[in-house]
């Protein structure tokens, strides 16, 4: 069997989900993937074939979606793009949030398989914030067009809704806790962040940033250049993560049974949705960075506990899940 399997190459969430599945989808058959999105910074060993600048999601430095820059980056070339795809070479197509792809399924009619934490939101069970925000949900709902979803999400909140897909290297780890709390906030600048972590005298910081290019050290903070394998080294030897609203972090902190403390990207959509599932599930979630950090820092440390991320079904199980639900849908559609 021939499979395509498209990427969002916004963050780098999408690309590593891919290469968790590629060696399982291997056994099913050759696999082609395909990356748009121009501000996806992983390295990555995985065969892409195909590439478009697509339509990419930008955001401001606030954290809100850029939608003039969006907009700017939609050009003619999507529609040569999709109508250049040769999709009717394939027998699956699986979507991981990407338009180009969508759009050619929907010129040339063919099914595909939208999957990854955005499907989950096809599902009105998903947890959203209080406050509606139709542009955002339209966003999450339509940017990609299918009528098979699998989605993936920290709870099973509805029927095709499953377990997030965690790094293997996390699953074969053996968490310890060195006292340390790995930071993530992309959304804040260290100018902002430092003081509120230099004030925490009694803890280390480990904060990963974009600012610096090695490793830099001021009193009890240690500045990382972002870099996968360092990150998820700290992820497993820390007491706690303070992160933005993502998903794959806080799903691997709470697999791996650590205190998360969740700031989502303010004005993001999809960052206040998973920030809204977190708070249901009991992790600690705040709006802001601000001059009340310190008491609600002291509140996470001596209150909070950390949440355990059960996995019912392994990324195998997630594999032969998107193989069936495409078998069943083609069975269907030739029937």
């Amino acid at each position: 069997m021939k499979i395509f399997y498209a990427i969002q190459g916004t963050g780098n969430g999408h690309i590593s989900r891919a290469v968790e599945l590629y060696p399982y989808l291997k056994k099913y058959g050759e696999v082609d993937f395909f990356l748009s999105g121009s501000n996806s910074h992983l390295k990555t060993e995985l065969p892409i074939k195909f590439k478009s600048k697509g339509l990419s999601l930008f955001y401001k430095h606030s954290g809100g979606l850029d939608y003039n820059k969006i907009l700017s980056s939609l050009s003619l070339s999507v529609v040569k793009d999709a109508k250049e795809l040769p999709l009717e070479k394939y027998d699956l197509v699986i979507n991981d949030f990407e338009f180009v792809t969508s759009l050619a399924c929907s010129m040339k009619k063919i099914p595909c398989v939208h999957f990854g934490h955005q499907a989950s939101f096809q599902s009105k069970k998903t947890p959203r914030p209080e406050k509606a925000n139709p542009l955002g949900n339209f966003i999450l709902e339509k940017f990609v067009k299918s009528d098979m979803h699998i989605g993936l999400h920290f709870d099973n909140y509805d029927q095709d809704i499953y377990n997030p897909i965690i790094k293997k290297e996390i699953i074969d780890a053996n968490p310890i806790n060195d006292g340390h709390i790995t930071v993530y906030l992309p959304q804040y600048s260290l100018a902002n962040l430092e003081p509120h972590f230099l004030a925490q005298k009694k803890f280390h910081f480990e904060v990963f940033t974009k600012e610096v290019d090695r490793i830099v050290c001021n009193q009890n903070i240690t500045y990382f250049p972002i870099a996968n394998g360092q990150f998820t080294s700290s992820l497993i030897r820390c007491y706690g993560i303070i992160t933005a609203g993502g998903f794959e972090t806080p799903a691997e902190a709470m697999y791996m049974n650590k205190k998360v403390l969740s700031i989502p990207i303010l004005k993001h959509y999809e960052q206040e949705c998973n920030g809204k599932a977190l708070e249901k599930m009991g992790v600690m979630v705040l709006k802001k960075v601000d001059a009340f950090f310190g008491i609600h820092f002291k509140q996470w440390v001596e209150n909070s506990k950390p949440i355990k991320l059960e996995l019912k079904h392994s990324t195998e199980d997630i594999v032969d899940i998107l193989i069936n639900t495409n078998n069943k849908k083609n069975h269907v559609h030739h029937s």
